[in-house]
């Protein structure tokens, strides 16, 4: 694991102070045996680190240590955290992991080999003090049934498999399934996986819900706009996004404020009732821009997103 200098500049130190203030003031506090807060964030090319306090234009890649305390910082605010382009290179994960301290920990997959995979994984990194693993880790894979077969769902497995894992904290068990749709060269390419996918949980969530189990979906869905095809194909199998999530002024991407792309989302049942045990609060996102390195004034938007993200982190609160 890398280690984390003694030694912080002092212009570092007053950025992620400033950072944290307005988290603190944006994000709701963790409260004892009250409150869960769930978060899902697409770190861009989550990979390689360059181990300064301050990359130069000659380094590959930008995001630098003064970078990853930024990320750690934001990711502590939450108790489960969904993270996809986790790359195969988990020189900036583990980093981001000891800087948020010995509480917590991550589950990842292996890589997705292939073009369309991306070399990407994906993970879970949860604060131990708040949730305990409680058995369940899986890949979800297409039926044999399906494959080859016309039937408007996907055709072949999943470009990304869905990742799920299931959490316990307090008296609720809770399973999230993470994943990354397939981008493709236009936005109908996206379309089959989405349908697939969405059948998938639906079937799986009537089991769960049976054992009174919390079924949660989140990550990057590549919907390009709310209530474009993409997005009515997510939610034809009976998807519910929260008003809070799919208002406007949730932005996901920091270059387009009208993409829909990530979401937390879960099943209602036939007479609109949400399939949880657990009462969703609020949620949100948290926009980063101008709240992190700051002592940088001159970097643009396309030099932020190398060095944080292009998107979002997006979260979710419930009454436990």
């Amino acid at each position: 694991m890398p280690t984390i200098p003694q030694t912080i500049p002092v212009e570092v130190q007053k950025d992620l102070s400033l950072l944290k203030a307005d988290l603190d003031s944006k994000i709701p506090f963790k409260k004892l045996e009250q409150n869960l807060l769930i978060a899902t964030w697409n770190i861009r090319a989550f990979g390689d680190l360059t181990e300064k306090w301050k990359s130069e234009s000659i380094d590959s890649p930008k995001r630098d240590m003064h970078c990853a305390l930024a990320i750690a910082e934001i990711l502590k605010h939450y108790d489960v955290i969904a993270v996809q382009e986790v790359k195969s290179n988990l020189k900036a994960l583990r980093y981001v992991i000891k800087a948020m301290g010995d509480n917590y920990a991550f589950l990842l997959t292996d890589v997705n080999k292939g073009e369309v995979g991306n070399n990407e994984r994906m993970a879970y990194i949860f604060d131990t003090r708040r949730v305990q693993l409680s058995g369940l880790a899986c890949e979800l894979t297409v039926p044999t049934e399906w494959l080859g077969i016309d039937t408007g769902l996907a055709k072949d497995q999943f470009v990304r498999s869905p990742y799920a894992v299931s959490f316990r904290t307090q008296n609720q068990t809770f399973i999230l399934v993470t994943l990354h749709i397939l981008y493709g060269n236009k936005s109908a390419d996206r379309i089959n996986e989405l349908k697939g996918i969405a059948k998938w949980l639906r079937d799986w969530a009537s089991d769960t819900y049976s054992y009174h189990q919390n079924l949660i979906v989140l990550g990057d869905f590549n919907i390009d706009y709310r209530g474009d095809v993409l997005n009515q194909t997510f939610i034809s199998e009976g998807f519910h996004i929260p008003p809070q999530l799919a208002s406007p002024k949730v932005t996901r991407s920091i270059f387009d404020e009208t993409k829909f792309y990530d979401q937390i989302a879960w099943f209602k049942d036939a007479q609109g009732v949400n399939n949880l045990n657990m009462e969703f609060v609020t949620g949100g996102n948290y926009n980063f821009m101008g709240k992190t390195l700051t002592n940088q004034p001159t970097l643009t938007t396309r030099n932020i997103s190398d060095r944080i993200s292009d998107h979002f982190p997006l979260w979710a609160e419930f009454k436990l």
